[in-house]
């Protein structure tokens, strides 16, 4: 037993700068977030790049390592709180149907954009899978179960990047845009939901319409971020049974934060959980996730970054744009709303 936890205080001991730097560059990056009102997840990404000289030589590599893969599969496991069956069900047969079906088809557009721009799979799959669920989230979640190469690290954060720049122009264009076009104010909202890519701007945008809007535009992401697990594990099947093997060895049937993402869904389903409960658990999660786009910054440099190249970023926005088109031909012509 006493040799057991001197492991553990070994183990803590080399863990601990690491972690201290991606929590402390977590946490300004949340003050700059909250004083300039804008995305904590990019201040994140940049200051984590501006350390990356750490990541050479000295004691951060184990702890900064361990906060780019353990905590971010920790922050995307708590995730599966946020989502409520009973919300989900409000949107309808017609509406969920519309938003699976437009989750599908952002995927396969990445698949086929990627590689027409000399594109791998693996960057098609975690920047469809970005644009199509829940932005930066689903981002990390899928970087987490596909198997890593020298590209992956670079590549998700690019993805994370690009995903929140976008979100942020579409918060500020996306409502104008609706209105132009002449839908209702729930139409606005649905589409809202349905075309944006990270949570917190769809809020934004949502709200900035109307209550009613804003509602309907959160209840409807929720249900993109609940396809998040249904994708996950299409994803791990499917490499599974293609016999692709990731570093560690096989990869798993279901990883343990995707038993614990399901399971907290169910769990704060069935259960009446206190709202203020459910609020820190939100507060925990969105923590992790930033401490680990942190980390993820401090382990790639500005000018592999600054090297992915036209293609990348062509891929991202074909991707944006077919998934904003689509829904607004599904809405206009096949789906109707209030």
């Amino acid at each position: 037993m006493s040799a057991r936890l001197a492991t553990l205080r070994t183990d803590a001991g080399q863990l601990a700068p690491g972690v201290m730097l991606s929590a402390t560059i977590a946490a300004a990056a949340a003050f700059l977030g909250g004083h300039y009102g804008a995305p904590v997840m990019l201040f994140a990404l940049l200051l984590g790049i501006a350390f990356n000289f750490l990541m050479k030589d000295g004691p951060c590599k184990p702890g900064v390592d361990f906060a780019a893969r353990t905590l971010l599969r920790l922050g995307v496991g708590l995730l599966g709180l946020r989502i409520a069956l009973d919300d989900l069900a409000l949107i309808g047969f017609s509406g969920a149907g519309l938003v699976a079906g437009l989750v599908a088809l952002t995927i396969a557009t990445g698949f086929i954009a990627a590689p027409l721009l000399g594109r791998q799979w693996r960057f098609a799959l975690m920047t469809g899978g970005a644009v199509a669920i829940c932005g930066a989230s689903a981002a990390l979640a899928i970087a987490a179960v596909i198997p890593h190469n020298d590209k992956t690290e670079r590549n998700t954060l690019f993805t994370v990047m690009a995903v929140t720049a976008l979100s942020t122009i579409a918060m500020i264009a996306y409502p104008v845009l609706f209105q132009a076009l002449g839908f209702s104010e729930v139409q606005r909202g649905f589409l809202i939901g349905a075309t944006i890519h990270d949570v917190a701007q769809v809020v934004g945008a949502g709200f900035s319409v109307s209550d009613r809007a804003g509602e309907l535009a959160t209840i409807v992401k929720l249900f993109r971020v609940a396809m998040l697990p249904i994708v996950l594990l299409a994803v791990v099947l499917t490499l599974r049974f293609a016999a692709v093997e990731r570093p560690g060895g096989k990869i798993p049937l279901l990883p343990w934060f995707m038993v614990l993402f399901l399971a907290l869904c169910v769990f704060g389903s069935l259960v009446g959980l206190p709202p203020a409960l459910t609020h820190q658990v939100d507060l925990v999660s969105r923590a992790l996730l930033i401490t680990a786009i942190a980390a993820l910054g401090v382990k790639t440099s500005l000018e592999a970054l600054l090297a992915v190249g036209g293609g990348h970023i062509a891929v991202v926005a074909i991707e944006t744009l077919v998934l904003l088109a689509a829904a607004i031909v599904a809405l206009q012509f096949f789906v109707t709303l209030g």
